[in-house]
């Protein structure tokens, strides 16, 4: 069973973070799916991608290609990933089922903490999950660096 990972952007930009998450799940293997819920910004986060890394870009591709299911990170605002991930990282408020939560290895929920709005999305969101039964860790970068400040197992 996987764990759901909420991250709480104070510092840093969903541009600068998720990449460096992305990083870390292709170092263990994963294949990824980047869910979003506008089109537009998934093609905003598309472009940036292709600058982020050391390397000058992590390989990624947007959902509709035709080589999706080859992609080690697909970009998609739908619910099934064409790839096979074994990890899904939501973003602006994209929903996560608990069911998702235990097939996959890892969810990470990243949400705007100067966003009020966001920020109530993922506490409802942290509520549901974590009454499913989900194992649950809160990520936050108020202090400048990466602190777990709650965890609920499963």
């Amino acid at each position: 069973m996987g764990a759901v990972y909420f991250y709480h952007l104070t510092r840093q930009p969903l541009e600068h973070t998720l990449p460096v998450l992305l990083d870390k799940a292709q170092q263990a293997g994963w294949r990824v799916a980047v869910r979003g819920t506008d089109p537009a910004q998934l093609d905003w986060l598309n472009e940036k991608l292709w600058l982020s890394s050391e390397e000058g870009f992590l390989p990624h591709g947007r959902a509709g290609g035709p080589h999706d299911a080859d992609q080690p990170i697909l970009l998609t605002t739908g619910a099934e990933a064409a790839n096979d991930p074994a990890c899904v990282m939501a973003v602006d408020g994209a929903s996560v089922d608990p069911d998702e939560v235990a097939a996959m290895e890892r969810v990470c929920i990243l949400f705007d903490g100067n966003n009020e709005a966001a920020v109530q999305n993922a506490r409802g969101q942290w509520k549901t999950l974590t009454e499913a039964g989900c194992a649950a860790q809160y990520w936050s970068e108020e202090s400048g660096r990466w602190q777990k400040k709650a965890e609920s197992q499963a």
